[in-house]
């Protein structure tokens, strides 16, 4: 059992034990961006054995000055295409970008827990 997870200033904790039931609704649901570092690209593309240029065609597009991972339409939803439908989890956890280490504890949420609530079974109040 893994424990607790709290982050100073957050009104909640996580209990990432609830990832095992949650159908992955943090890499699935809406459409949204999944942004990636240049060293987060290096990463991966070391993970899955690709050159650059292969993995930015295949898995990448650009917003703005950044680059964001592609994702999949699945009937009315969307899904990272790393989500491992079958595994129910990530087929490059151990080189995930920042932005999926860091949830919940993102910004945007601070004043939002109602809504990460929504999203995320492992929300404690604190």
């Amino acid at each position: 059992m893994l424990p607790m997870m709290y982050k100073e200033g957050y009104p909640y904790a996580f209990n990432p034990n609830a990832c095992s039931s949650c159908e992955a609704r943090c890499c699935t649901g809406e459409s949204g961006y999944i942004f990636v570092s240049q060293a987060e690209i290096l990463k991966i593309c070391e993970l899955l054995n690709l050159d650059i240029s292969e993995f930015a065609a295949k898995y990448l597009f650009k917003k703005d000055y950044k680059y964001s991972i592609r994702e999949r339409r699945v009937g009315d939803s969307y899904e990272c295409l790393f989500y491992d439908r079958a595994n129910n989890g990530c087929s490059i956890y151990e080189a995930r970008p920042q932005q999926c280490r860091t949830f919940p504890f993102w910004d945007y949420f601070k004043n939002r827990v109602d809504e990460v609530k929504r999203e995320c079974p492992g929300i404690v109040d604190v």
